[in-house]
């Protein structure tokens, strides 16, 4: 007789299903979290915020961003427009996450209206709503990977293969997105929403949708006028055709790890990347010593992981490293949803010296 497999058990991801009561129950809502001991005084001096650095990395981010798209726009009609096209959608719809990121927890700069401004230009690139995003990512942060509660896991077990290829191109994204905006712009948010984000915040959340529905009909309207798909190459398809390389960034974040702890070195990683990748990436890839400590801005965040290393896992020694693992694991959870890659909390001494050596410099 035939052998009979037994129905792939799914888990309810969202907010306000049976999943977020049981996280209350299991105690892991708003948590106290592990962190790595650092004396006061060096957590003090790492958690200094400067405008410098941040200022430096977006001059040379807009000028990097503006150069490709001249000369997409010189090229234009021709095959040679393609290689700088395919530079501005990376600086314009994987680079500008990491910005919305950092300036979304206050730290790239010391200068609060320095990281409004970027936060609110970095939102719109790479279509995260600001005010929703806002509030998203504070959960996030509260309960990271905490099944019911994290609105950002970016993906459920069992993984949908198709929704990570269409992620490639950060459609699921632009449909969530703009059907937020759609519901936004006439006055409405979902029970999922309602969830994270304060009422008091709402009004913000309608005008910015609003605002963004006027920028995008001024782009369409021109693109229409001209005749000419080049407006939307400039602003809004970017966001879908230069996102891949944010995906496999984030996929490196929590992807295969633990779910349902209150340990980051069991459901975060951090990869070393080369100079280019981590200003792409904005030094994200110190992802452990992120969550670990939020507060510390990303120019800092190298320095934190001299300091708290020999308390976490290994690293990885780059992305090709990380794949090698997390492929595996999410094919394995096609079948097994339970499955997940449990990583050793401490890196031991031979360990930490061996991956040291491996750092880009």
């Amino acid at each position: 007789m035939p052998e009979h497999t037994a129905p792939i058990t799914r888990r309810d991801y969202s907010l306000t299903g049976p999943e977020a009561a049981r996280a209350f129950e299991k105690g892991l809502v708003s948590a106290s979290w592990y962190q790595s001991p650092i004396s006061r005084k060096r957590m003090k001096e790492l958690m200094q915020r400067r405008d410098s650095p941040a200022l430096l990395d977006t001059a040379i981010w807009v000028s990097a961003l503006f150069a490709a798209g001249v000369g997409g726009c010189w090229f234009w009609g021709t095959w040679a427009c393609v290689p700088f096209f395919l530079a501005y959608g990376v600086l314009y719809g994987t680079a500008s996450n990491p910005r919305w990121h950092e300036t979304g927890h206050g730290t790239a700069f010391k200068t609060r209206w320095m990281n409004d401004v970027l936060y609110q230009v970095a939102s719109f690139m790479c279509i995260f709503e600001p005010h929703v995003w806002r509030w998203s990512h504070a959960r996030h942060h509260t309960d990271t990977i905490v099944v019911g509660r994290d609105p950002e896991i970016v993906e459920p077990r069992p993984p949908s293969f198709l929704m990570m290829f269409l992620s490639l191109f950060n459609l699921p994204l632009a449909w969530k997105t703009f059907s937020g905006v759609a519901r936004h712009a006439v006055g409405k948010v979902s029970a999922q929403e309602a969830d994270f984000i304060p009422e008091s915040e709402w009004p913000k959340v309608f005008r910015a949708a609003r605002i963004w529905v006027g920028i995008y009909a001024v782009v369409i309207g021109t693109a229409l006028y001209l005749h000419s798909w080049l407006p939307l190459m400039l602003m809004g398809l970017p966001s879908l055709y230069g996102a891949w390389l944010g995906y496999i960034f984030g996929l490196t974040q929590h992807v295969g790890l633990a779910e349902d702890v209150l340990d980051h070195r069991s459901n975060c990683r951090t990869i070393y990347m080369n100079r280019v990748l981590r200003f792409i990436y904005m030094d994200m890839n110190y992802h452990l010593e992120h969550h670990m400590y939020p507060m510390v801005p990303y120019h800092a965040l190298a320095q934190l992981h001299e300091e708290i290393r020999s308390d976490c896992p290994p690293p990885y020694a780059n992305l090709f490293e990380a794949y090698k693992e997390i492929l595996p694991t999410i094919w394995k959870q096609r079948s097994d949803p339970t499955y997940f890659i449990q990583r050793p909390t401490h890196c031991s001494e031979r360990a930490c010296s061996r991956w040291g050596a491996q750092q880009p410099q």
